[in-house]
């Protein structure tokens, strides 16, 4: 399968065999366009994706050892062709989910093979599978992204049930609001991590929302009491509050995934999303687990940002379970998580 991702600012495509293995994996990240501006601009993107799409899919196809038409080159020994199409279709920004989707579709079509829309977030969730394909279920994910941030157990490929979710910022958007703030520069996760790293987490008192009210989050409210702060306290030390604020973020993530773990006797916790990459969240999920006794997936930091690999990875399952999509099929820029019939 041949999957394309283009919901945000990374125009992404992969080859993946049997949902499973990944033959190739090519990502063109937008971060040098979007960092004077200090987060995406939509119309930047869109049009960063047209300029884009053809060489990263022709890299990706080239690097599985498939030509333009989506046949196996003479040189690879193999035997099948490309044989079907997945695309991202939404959650995303419109303008950069039509580029791909209008991409996939027009392969499709040329190539008569399957067409197959992917919900992005699905996606995130396949991304530990790629890299641990044994790993027990269910299992609690932890997905947490620049737009969103959701408990999520998965039961078995196309079987999930959404346990909690931000009911305002996102963990990530969180991030990049405080690191603009702070003037610590873009994107805001690994800025605020970097600056972190010299500073003292205990120098700076911040709240933990929503800490003991059921497995939704709030983080609106302490990128509000970082800004507070700082505006008391103009002297003090931008790594002291960067590292208050990321151990803030890191304790609420932490004592709700583990608590969504017990609550239904999950096998094991995965980490999702571009915040899954911080260095800090992984490593208190690594001992808040080991202190429970139970296994966590930790997918390389390649597969917690957008990649096409992982929509690949959902697109078989979609394609197993639910059969090709509606070539009239648009993109859906608000679609929400796609949960199991009850």
């Amino acid at each position: 399968m041949l999957a394309i991702e283009t919901s945000c600012d990374e125009t992404a495509a992969a080859v993946v065999e049997s949902g499973r293995t990944i033959l190739s994996s090519v990502v063109s990240s937008q971060v040098d366009l979007h960092e004077r501006f200090g987060g995406v601009v939509p119309e930047i993107a869109g049009r960063a994706h047209v300029e884009q799409i053809v060489p990263v899919v022709s890299r990706a196809l080239a690097g599985a050892g498939f030509d333009p038409t989506g046949r196996p080159l003479p040189t690879t020994g193999r035997e099948g062709r490309i044989g079907a199409v997945a695309a991202t279709t939404g959650p995303g920004l419109v303008g950069a989910l039509l580029v791909g989707v209008s991409f996939a579709k027009a392969l499709a079509l040329a190539w008569d093979v399957p067409f197959v829309g992917v919900n992005h977030l699905e996606g995130h969730l396949y991304a530990s599978l790629l890299e641990e394909p044994g790993m027990a279920l269910p299992v609690v994910v932890l997905l947490v992204s620049g737009g969103h941030s959701l408990l999520v157990v998965m039961r078995g490929p196309g079987s999930y049930e959404v346990l909690g979710e931000t009911v305002d910022d996102a963990a990530g958007e969180a991030f990049d609001k405080v690191a603009r703030f702070l003037d610590l520069g873009y994107p805001g996760g690994p800025a605020v991590e970097r600056a972190a790293k010299g500073g003292d987490s205990q120098a700076v008192r911040l709240p933990r929302p929503m800490l003991a009210e059921g497995l939704d989050m709030s983080f609106s409210g302490l990128k509000t009491a970082v800004v507070q702060f700082v505006t008391r306290h103009p002297g003090v030390r931008t790594p002291d509050v960067a590292a208050a604020f990321q151990e803030a973020v890191v304790d609420v993530l932490v004592h709700k995934t583990l608590a969504a773990a017990r609550a239904v006797g999950a096998r094991g916790v995965c980490l999702a999303g571009g915040v899954a990459a911080n260095g800090r969240l992984r490593e208190r999920t690594v001992e808040a687990c080991a202190a429970e006794g139970l296994p966590v997936f930790l997918p390389s930091r390649a597969m917690c940002t957008d990649n096409a690999a992982m929509i690949a990875a959902a697109g078989h399952v979609r394609l197993a379970s639910d059969g090709s999509t509606s070539i009239g099929a648009g993109a859906e820029p608000s679609a929400r998580f796609p949960v199991s019939p009850p």
